[in-house]
């Protein structure tokens, strides 16, 4: 008996097609065993595939994208700021202006915030100022006749009316107005708005020209005002006009003294509101 085995490892076109023959003569008959060649397990080329895939990843290489991204966020929120400051309100510009070029003086640089509950913010040189009306008042002998005092509505001159007007009169005395003068020089370098308030005392005033207390507070507010504009440069819109006759006294009206300060003109460096 004799066996034979073929291998053939391709056909004539050159196909690999692994297959081993095996023939017998056994019976006559001849038979073919086919031995196919060992596949690859599906978790074997799972791995290959992830492996090939995973390698065409490179962190290193796609970093910039997150520099990227940020400088693109960041670009985005100038360009947000831009445009909500592209609308300048002047008045607020020019309260900055000032606050700026005050800060960078020589001058005091202490500041203080005359608007702490609502509105625009306002900040003013109060310091500054104080110190200039105490100088005033201190180098022209004016203590007499006029007080300072700060509360909640700001900076309140108060100038007794006997250094203004006349007994009686509403007419500015010409002694006046070189104190009106220095106040002004010093009224046209803030941007707040300026409140002159008319006071009278108690003593009833029945005249031709001034029926009441109220006609009189009225027009030497006005009075004080109208030369403040016309004369001094103060800008009229910054500038409003109250009389207030006998109501909001300073001092008792049950003397003379008392009385004598509650006849007032009191100019007011007001906090701006909304």
């Amino acid at each position: 008996m004799s066996f034979g085995r073929k291998i053939y490892d391709g056909d004539f076109t050159g196909r690999n097609t692994s297959i081993a023959e095996r023939g017998s003569t056994v019976g006559n008959k001849s038979k073919t065993v086919r031995h196919a060649t060992p596949k690859r397990t599906k978790k074997a080329s799972f791995s290959l595939i992830s492996n090939v895939k995973l390698s065409e990843i490179d962190p290193e290489k796609d970093r910039y994208l997150i520099t990227y991204a940020d400088v693109i966020t960041l670009l985005l929120g100038l360009f947000i700021i831009l445009y909500t400051i592209s609308n300048i309100d002047i008045k607020k510009y020019d309260k900055i202006k000032y606050a700026f070029e005050n800060s960078f003086s020589s001058r005091s640089r202490k500041i203080i915030d005359l608007n702490t509950k609502s509105g625009d913010l306002i900040v003013t040189p109060v310091d500054e100022l104080r110190n200039h009306l105490r100088q005033l008042i201190t180098e022209n002998d004016y203590g007499k006749v006029i007080k300072l005092e700060e509360n909640e509505h700001g900076i309140i001159i108060h100038i007794l009316d006997e250094i203004l007007f006349a007994s009686g009169s509403a007419d500015l005395n010409k002694n006046s107005l070189q104190m009106l003068n220095k106040i002004a020089s010093l009224l046209n370098k803030i941007p707040n708005e300026i409140r002159i308030e008319g006071h009278t005392d108690n003593v009833p005033i029945n005249t031709s020209s001034f029926p009441s207390n109220w006609h009189l507070s009225v027009m030497r507010a006005l009075n004080t005002a109208y030369y403040l504009i016309n004369n001094e440069n103060l800008k009229a819109e910054r500038v409003s006009i109250v009389g207030n006759s006998e109501y909001k006294p300073i001092a008792s009206n049950e003397t003379a003294s008392g009385r004598a300060q509650n006849r007032r003109v009191d100019i007011v460096i007001v906090r701006e509101q909304k």
